[in-house]
Parts: structure tokens; C-alpha cells; sequence
């Protein structure tokens, strides 16, 4: 008995356990090797060998019928959770197999993070659960900085972006848009720097790169605006402006979807202004599988918003 355990435990063919499975549920080897795809001989073989190895028989024939014999019956009761088992173990490892799992740093600004990622990170999660993705928000310059240092993996951020050893991947235009209370001295549906120079505005901090574009805006038309208020957080500022504090610009995303804000009214600027949100990654970096289905989720997800945004409205 122990040279026969030993003799298993060495041994032991997934296959012609699959194969011993399949001829007694369906009581026939010619059955058995049309589910498996083989010949009848090869089947029969691959059982002789099973019985040789264990030193059992396992099968016998009663009428037409192929059955187990009491040997066999033991043998098919293990199968099953033998059978479990290997699953068990093939599913535990598949994220392993395929490379996607791990962590990637993600670095982005939190108006990208409230409204643009929320869909992209559930997704993967969903799809690769063992992969984990570490975001933290902050300005451009501060994230191109830690992407250039490889403390960061990638960053998402508002261009302009610049360094020698980065790769920089447009992902998606943002159009800009004035914010107002709609039942204070609401704006005209198109308003130019003119019309909003005068008035109180809620605007983001000047280190933002979104802060830059709305300055430069104004400069273009030779006039600079005294903000009431500057704030890091787009959340912030809707909230300042709902309180009719002021009025604001900021970028589309913020106003759609879930950040739609029944106080508010929208208004389009005139000339149109636009940021763009890019991929910044290091030139060297090396691009395993996480991180390279975390770079395409990013820019599909891009893709299919800027598709949204050229769609005719009903």
C-alpha cells in the first residue's frame, strides 16, 4: 500500500484522470474520446497506463456499459476534488500569468480625478482585481517633478508639461466655461474677458496650470483679473460661486455628468478657451503590464470622451 501511495504522489495524469472521469459518466470510451477530442484507442490507453500506475483495476464492463469498480469509485470520488483544486489554482494564478498585478502610481490634478477617473479605475478593478493603482492629486509642475524622479509611475495633468525625459500623450481637450448663479445678474450665453473682468471671480490658485490658461486668456485682451478668491478645488469654487460669492471659470468636465449644479448657470467664453490633459511618463521607463493597461485605460477613456463631446445634442 505505501508503494502504491508513493507511486500516486509522483505519478499521478491530470489527463488520464480527466479521461477515467469522462468514460464512466458517460459509460463509454468512444463516448468519452468524442467530449475529449481523441480516438477511442488513445483513450483506452490512457486508462491501461492510469491502471498500471496505481496497480488497480478501475474499470469493468457490465452489458454495453463501462463502470467503475470499487477501486475506481474511490479513485472517482477524489477526482472531483482533485479536479476542484487544480481550478482552484489555475483561477488564483491567472493574474499572475497575464503580469497584471502589482502597483502603479498614478499622479493627477483633482479636477481630473473627481470627474474623469472615477470610471476608468472602476473598470480596472473590475477587470484586474489583484492590481492596485495609488492616486494622489496635486499640480502639474509638482507630479512632472515626481514622474521625472520615478516616484511617481505617470502622471495625468494639464499642459503645459516639459522635461527632457519625459513622454507626454495628449488624452483628452477640456473646454473652459463661465459659472454663475442663475438668479443673480446671470451671464450672457457667451461672455469675452470684458464682460467678466469687472466682476467678482472665483478663480483656482495661481501655482495651477488651469490658472495659467484663464490669465493668459485675459491677457490676450490686455486685462488681468482681481479674483476675490482663489481656491485649489474645483469643488470649492462651484460651492463659492452657489453661495453668489463671485463667478467662476472652469473646465467642462466639472459641470457635467455628476457635477452638474442645478444653482448654476453655464455660459461659453468668447474667444474659446481649452486645456489639455496628458499622459506624462518617463522616456525609460520600463512599461509592464500594469502600468501599460493603466496608460491605455487612460487614453481610451480620453478617446470615448472626446467622442461624446463632438456628439450632435438631442
Amino acid at each position: 500500500m505505501k508503494g502504491i501511495r508513493n507511486t500516486l504522489d509522483k505519478t499521478l495524469n491530470l489527463d488520464q484522470l480527466r479521461s477515467f472521469g469522462l468514460v464512466i459518466e458517460t459509460g463509454s470510451f468512444s463516448a468519452a474520446a468524442d467530449r475529449l477530442g481523441l480516438t477511442q484507442p488513445a483513450v483506452s490507453l490512457q486508462i491501461r497506463q492510469l491502471e498500471r500506475r496505481l496497480a488497480v483495476r478501475l474499470v469493468e464492463r457490465v452489458g454495453k456499459r463501462a463502470r467503475a469498480t470499487p477501486a475506481g469509485a474511490e479513485l472517482l470520488r477524489h477526482s472531483h476534488h482533485i479536479e476542484t483544486a487544480v481550478e482552484n489554482a489555475i483561477d488564483a494564478l491567472a493574474d499572475h500569468a497575464s503580469g497584471i498585478t502589482g502597483r502603479v502610481r498614478l499622479g493627477t490634478g483633482a479636477t481630473a480625478c473627481l470627474y474623469f477617473l472615477p470610471a476608468v479605475l472602476r473598470s480596472l478593478r473590475e477587470q484586474f482585481p489583484a492590481l492596485g493603482i495609488v492616486v494622489s492629486t496635486g499640480n502639474t509642475d509638482d507630479h512632472v517633478r515626481k514622474v521625472e524622479e520615478n516616484s511617481s509611475d505617470l502622471a495625468l495633468v494639464t499642459l503645459p508639461a516639459a522635461g527632457r525625459s519625459l513622454s507626454v500623450v495628449p488624452v483628452l481637450d477640456d473646454e473652459f466655461i463661465a459659472i454663475g448663479r442663475s438668479d443673480l445678474a446671470p451671464l450672457k450665453a457667451r461672455v469675452a474677458p470684458a464682460d467678466l473682468a469687472a466682476l467678482p471671480l472665483v478663480l483656482f490658485e495661481p501655482a495651477a496650470n488651469t490658472r495659467k490658461l484663464v490669465d493668459r486668456w485675459f491677457a490676450a485682451e490686455g486685462l488681468q483679473p482681481q479674483p476675490v478668491m482663489e481656491l485649489g478645488s474645483v469643488e470649492a469654487m462651484k460651492e463659492m460661486v452657489a453661495a453668489g460669492l463671485g463667478y467662476g471659470i472652469v473646465p467642462r468636465m466639472a459641470m457635467t455628468g455628476r457635477g452638474a449644479h442645478p444653482g448654476l448657470k453655464i455660459s461659453r467664453l468668447d474667444p474659446r478657451m481649452h486645456r489639455t490633459l496628458a499622459v506624462v511618463i518617463r522616456r525609460d521607463k520600463p512599461v509592464n503590464k500594469a502600468l501599460r493597461v493603466v496608460l491605455d485605460a487612460i487614453l481610451a477613456a480620453g478617446a470615448e470622451a472626446g467622442r461624446a463631446a463632438t456628439r450632435p445634442k438631442k
